[in-house]
């Protein structure tokens, strides 16, 4: 009887672990980036390196975007769309600045390319 007790805790830690576990896969490579979404890593590390992660997690000033769309949800809890990150890139959001006004035409589109690699 003791015996069944353990297998039935040993199950219960086992199943409590594997529901746990549920792992993005990783980011693209930088290698394997398209031209697109390398130039969207460029404007990454010019404009949002400063206070984000991108390839590792963990908060520097600002949550990390690994994952970002890989998640159903944003840090903030808005939904990860496109459009709802542009909104926040454009327009702030607490203790983000608005980027409006800072980014090349098209550095937009390739930032959402690079960020859908992480």
């Amino acid at each position: 009887m003791r015996l069944n007790r353990t297998f039935a805790g040993l199950g219960l830690l086992v199943a409590a672990l594997a529901m746990g576990c549920k792992s993005t896969p990783p980011p693209t490579p930088i290698a394997n980036l398209t031209p697109q979404q390398a130039a969207g890593h460029a404007v990454f590390q010019t404009r949002c390196a400063v206070c984000h992660y991108d390839r590792q997690t963990g908060a520097l000033h600002g949550p990390s975007l690994l994952g970002v769309f890989k998640k159903p949800a944003l840090p903030s809890g808005a939904a990860a769309t496109d459009e709802r990150v542009t909104a926040t890139v454009t327009h702030g959001r607490n203790n983000m600045p608005a980027m409006a006004g800072q980014m090349a035409p098209g550095d937009m589109d390739d930032l959402l390319a690079y960020l859908h690699t992480l």
